[in-house]
């Protein structure tokens, strides 16, 4: 059957060609398959895409339409704990606090981009204070579980004092007041709301 083979063989090439390609096609799909099944039942260690970022700087949009947030805590009233601070000997006054997309704290601490706003008033429009805090992150107020405190002013955008200078900071906000008060609250990371 030597030369009669041979000739089969040529005349058959085409046909030989084709099955060939239907073959490697046909197994290349089934591993492909199977490496895509093996990667959806794979289990992940960590969520894709959502790390924590290290630092979180706040600007003015970071603010922006804070009475639509979470509000997550009304007040009525004086808060001895207060003094003056946030009109907290103020008998009239409502302080409304609100946390962006109704953050939580998540093992203890709020994440890093946390953004909380506290907006107090009163009948008679004496009082019109809107504070902010952003946990910034990286080593910023390390005394204080790294908040950053913030003047707002009506608009929900950093206020700024006569000098053209926004009113933000740390452990020296307002004389270290910020830091002072909420130092009292660690155990719920320096917030009193929630």
């Amino acid at each position: 059957m030597g030369l009669d083979g041979i000739k089969v063989y040529l005349i058959n090439k085409p046909k030989l060609k084709s099955m060939t390609k239907k073959v490697t096609l046909s197994l290349l799909a089934i591993v492909f398959a199977t490496a895509a099944s093996i990667q959806s039942c794979k289990k992940d260690d960590k969520p894709a895409d959502k790390t924590t970022p290290t630092e979180f700087i706040a600007d003015s949009t970071s603010f922006a339409n804070f009475s639509n947030w979470s509000l997550d805590k009304t007040n009525f009233g004086p808060s001895p704990s207060l003094d003056v601070a946030h009109a907290g000997n103020d008998s009239t006054v409502t302080r409304k606090v609100y946390f962006k997309n109704g953050q939580a704290r998540v093992n203890g601490a709020y994440p890093v981009g946390t953004i909380c706003v506290k907006h107090s008033t009163n009948p008679a429009g004496t009082v019109n204070e809107i504070v902010g805090m952003v946990k910034r992150g990286n080593g910023f107020n390390p005394t204080t579980g790294d908040w950053e405190w913030f003047m707002l002013d009506a608009n929900g955008k950093i206020a700024k004092d006569m000098s053209g200078m926004e009113m933000r900071g740390g452990a020296s906000m307002m004389n270290g007041m910020c830091n002072g008060c909420h130092g009292k609250a660690s155990s719920k990371d320096f917030t009193f709301s929630k």
